[in-house]
């Protein structure tokens, strides 16, 4: 069973679409029989996406620091809440878990841990696919800026074509899940 990490906001961001998009990916997830993997809170879209995949009947995940545990509601109610010393010890757990990643919307956070995954991707640490969910357009103007990275010479067309991306959890899934059965 597939473990897909998935990156996204410990807030429910202004549009309804975002709560709806991260549901969709915890059932969607679930349906298919792959475990989720994520940051363990148990409100914003993150809370949202463990309680739908947990109301599948799927495989929940989470990992937090300490220090969080309690300022980001850490979620008790999941297969497995692992509890790590720090943020790096967090991301480094995530990533040994997971098979998969998907960023979902999401602020700083999400923007630093999807960023750090695929520099690992280009570095060659790991070879897991990556995918990138336009929930209601709110990535289009980042996939934008890196397609300008390219153009300007600082981004090579390869790294780019790499980070897959879609506007349906579904959709990024089965891009995701045909790049997992590829052969190594």
């Amino acid at each position: 069973m597939p473990r897909f990490c998935v990156y996204l906001g410990s807030r429910d961001g202004h549009d309804p679409q975002f709560l709806e998009t991260a549901r969709e990916m915890g059932r969607e997830l679930a349906r298919r029989g792959h475990s989720l993997v994520y940051g363990g809170a148990r409100i914003g879209l993150m809370g949202a996406l463990a309680d739908a995949t947990l109301a599948e009947g799927g495989e929940v995940i989470g990992v937090m620091p300490d220090h969080l545990v309690e300022r980001e509601q850490a979620h008790r109610g999941l297969t497995e809440l692992v509890r790590v010393r720090n943020m790096h010890e967090r991301k480094a757990s995530m990533a040994t878990h997971a098979d998969a990643f998907v960023v979902l919307p999401g602020g700083i956070g999400t923007l630093e841990e999807f960023f750090e995954v695929w520099t690992w991707h280009y570095l060659g640490l790991h070879d897991k696919p990556i995918g990138v969910l336009d929930s209601a357009g709110f990535y289009r103007p980042l996939l934008a800026f890196l397609d300008s990275t390219v153009e300007h010479g600082f981004l090579n067309a390869r790294t780019r074509a790499e980070l897959f991306d879609a506007a349906e959890p579904g959709e990024l899934l089965d891009i995701l899940e045909a790049r997992l059965a590829e052969p190594a």
